[in-house]
This record gives structure tokens, sequence and C-alpha cells, in this order.
């Protein structure tokens, strides 16, 4: 099987790799590292292709998958609490505006 082909990986590593590529992208990454980053992810976190077979299977490491959750509070943490309580009212004065919308109407 030459280098490349991804004929021995399943359907779901095969999604898996395309929406990791596509974060990288959104984050400004270029196509051909995003997609050698997607792959070595999903390497990382499954042990390879795999396809069915008795006693093929192996846990799923989500490490990485925990990793990005970790850091994406990271925007968060930076901001002054004055910026957080300001953004906190305007998203309740817009719920109670939707709420009382929502009233008119029925």
């Amino acid at each position: 099987m030459p280098r490349g082909d991804k004929s021995s990986y399943t359907d779901k590593q095969k999604r898996q790799a395309q929406h990791i590529e596509e974060g990288y992208e959104a984050r400004g990454v270029p196509e051909k590292e995003a997609e050698a980053r997607a792959w070595a992810t999903v390497n990382k976190e499954t042990g390879g292709g795999k396809k069915s077979g008795s006693g093929r299977g192996q846990p799923v490491d989500r490490v990485s998958a925990r990793k990005g959750g970790r850091l994406g509070g990271a925007a968060s943490a930076s901001r002054t609490a004055a910026q957080r309580s300001a953004s906190a009212k305007k998203a309740a004065a817009t719920r109670k505006r939707n709420a009382a919308a929502r009233a008119a109407s029925h």
C-alpha cells in the first residue's frame, strides 16, 4: 500500500480527519498543512487505519480533543470582569426582548 493511501481507514476516521482539517483551515493554517495535521491527529487518537476484524480493536485516546476543548476558553479568560459583565447584561437584555416579542406574537 503506497504512502498516503487512505483505504485502510474507516468512514468515521475519514470524517474525523475532514472535521479536524476544517477547524485548522478556519484558523488560517494552509490547506496541505491542515490535512497533514488532521491525519496525524486521527492516527494519534485511533492508532492509524482500522478496518473490521477480530482482535484489531484498540481503545481510542481522545487527549487531543480534550486539549482543544480546554484551549477554547482562553479568549474568555483574557477578558476583564467588566467586559464579561457587560456581555452578560447585553445577553440578558436580548433574552428579555426576545421573550417579550414572542409573547406579543402569540
